[in-house]
């Protein structure tokens, strides 16, 4: 019970740096740098924790998640199949309506420049939503 409570007092951004270093692998690095590219392509993008454990990052709408595997770190993106992929970086949940997701595994080279630019595309499209609209 002591652990929930504690939880509930931690802000997302804390939560996800106890995530990266409880993992303690390579897992851990890897949603740090997932994280860490998030952060260098918006700076006012907004961090939560959801689903018992999920980093879930926000900019006028769910960017994307980080979930962590015991094989992979899943990059979820929300609006994946509206978004181009021109070096074809999305992997997995290919044949989903709305999500496309990237799965790294131990020893995956990351095309930053790549990544980059499928988040600056996804707040885009976020933000180009969210101006037709009164809510999110």
């Amino acid at each position: 019970m002591e652990k929930q409570s504690t939880q509930n007092t931690k802000s997302p951004s804390q939560l996800i740096d106890e995530k990266v270093e409880e993992l303690g692998d390579w897992r851990g690095q890897m949603l740090s740098k997932v994280r860490s590219l998030i952060k260098q392509v918006d700076p006012e993008v907004v961090e939560e924790w959801k689903w018992r454990g999920t980093p879930v990052w926000y900019h006028d709408g769910m960017i994307c998640t980080g979930e962590t595997y015991k094989n992979a770190v899943k990059m979820t993106f929300a609006k994946g199949t509206s978004l181009e992929d021109p070096s074809h970086i999305f992997n997995s949940s290919l044949d989903g309506n709305a999500r496309r997701a990237i799965d790294f595994h131990e020893g995956d080279e990351l095309d930053e420049d790549a990544l980059k630019e499928l988040i600056r595309a996804a707040i885009a499209l976020n933000q180009s939503s969210h101006k037709g609209s009164s809510k999110e």
